[in-house]
């Protein structure tokens, strides 16, 4: 789930956004999408009906019955920066938690391993006779 809640400058960037998408072909509209979840973290199937394109009409639409709030600029920046540390926050408990449970594969180790199992191989072909 993405964000609800939007400046009026971004409405207004992401009414472009949907412009440019509904006039492109299928690679054009592709992009926009991706510009929409990662610039704005606007996903449109947040919002819309399944199967129903997505323009200006219904960005209005959901902000008319609530489904997207317009606040104002610092209000927005100041969720903007809690949603960036709720995230890093999360990214190091899940790392800590990964850690914790031991999880995660050294890999140097695991090529030193390898390197020592290929040697041993190497000299058990030297030593084994030819049978020519």
């Amino acid at each position: 789930m993405g964000r609800t809640k939007f400046s009026d400058k971004e409405i207004k960037e992401i009414a472009k956004l949907l412009r440019l998408k509904n006039a492109g072909n299928r690679a054009k509209q592709k992009l926009v999408r991706h510009d929409l979840r990662v610039g704005y973290e606007f996903n449109i199937s947040d919002f819309n009906e399944p199967g129903k394109a997505f323009g200006e009409a219904e960005l209005a639409d959901a902000i008319n019955r609530g489904a997207i709030q317009i606040l104002d600029e610092a209000t927005i920046e100041n969720l903007k920066a809690k949603r960036a540390r709720d995230k890093a926050r999360d990214q190091a408990d899940q790392q800590q938690e990964t850690v914790a449970t031991d999880q995660t594969t050294d890999w140097k180790e695991a090529m030193k391993e390898w390197e020592e199992w290929e040697n041993n191989s190497q000299q058990h072909q030297d030593a084994t006779p030819n049978s020519d």
